[in-house]
């Protein structure tokens, strides 16, 4: 698949290759990537193009045909549902975009330590995208340059807020104090005083950036969580991150108190 990206894939063949059935090479795919091998190729061929947007000087018609979309007007409708903003939207802000690379089976180990501090109440200006899948959300915000239209002009560090009720509501906005600019349809959110374990991404490159940020809350929801003497606690979860810093790497908060431990 990797090798002909660029080219029509036949599924079939794929499977023949595989030495399995199409019906069990299908099955055994996602169970083993955890998607279709249809996504696979999809995503694969959408990561390719918003690479060769920010570093070929070529008309997106051009790019999008390379990789088998066949008129400009397919390449940005299916650029657009995967990521919330259009191509000509990301060549202009060069942000991040959860990027899928190709599947490496033999993936290191992931390990963090967390700094536990007690963080003071902040109140934040936000905008709601309510159950809006966060990667498209964050694209939509640093694309269309809602952090300064907030604060007035001034680079600041911006939060993604996550609460969890019956679904997930997710927010992004900027501290009240510095939020000195167009304020319409946005609203406020409080976060409280208390104990946190506070997670630093590894810092990484832009096409990896969202990836590893995934791969942090994976290994703090299924590693770290389970496995330490802290549980967290039913209140908002945040992330802080500074588009403009071009550093690739942010910090996540997670509300926490010791575990009851039974004699």
């Amino acid at each position: 698949m990797e090798e002909n990206l660029i080219f029509d894939i036949d599924l079939s063949a794929c499977a023949k290759t595989s030495g399995y059935s199409e019906y069990h090479f299908l099955r055994i795919f996602k169970e083993a990537v955890g998607l279709t091998p249809g996504e696979y190729i999809r995503k694969r061929r959408l990561t390719e193009c918003a690479k060769k947007i920010l570093t070929e000087n070529s008309y997106m018609s051009d790019i999008g045909y390379r990789y088998g979309f066949n008129s400009k007007e397919n390449f940005i409708r299916a650029f657009k549902a995967e990521h919330g903003v259009a191509p000509g939207e990301y060549k202009a802000a060069k942000n991040s975009l959860k990027l899928y690379e190709r599947f490496d089976f033999h993936l290191a180990d992931f390990l963090l330590k967390p700094e536990i501090k007690e963080q003071p109440e902040t109140t934040l200006i936000v905008y709601e995208g309510c159950n809006t899948y966060p990667p498209k959300f964050w694209n939509q915000y640093n694309c269309r340059k809602l952090s300064k239209k907030l604060s007035g002009g001034k680079v600041c560090l911006d939060y993604g807020v996550s609460i969890m009720k019956e679904k997930l509501y997710y927010s992004i906005g900027i501290e009240k104090s510095l939020a000195q600019g167009d304020l319409s349809e946005t609203a406020e959110l409080v976060l409280k005083s208390g104990l946190y374990a506070i997670f630093t991404t590894p810092e990484t490159s832009q096409n990896n950036f969202v990836n590893t940020i995934h791969t942090t809350w994976d290994f703090i929801n299924r590693k770290w969580l389970p496995s330490g003497k802290y549980e967290r606690l039913a209140c908002p979860e945040y992330e802080t991150y500074m588009e403009e810093s071009r550093s690739f790497s942010e910090k996540i908060y997670i509300p926490i108190k010791e575990r009851n431990v039974s004699k």
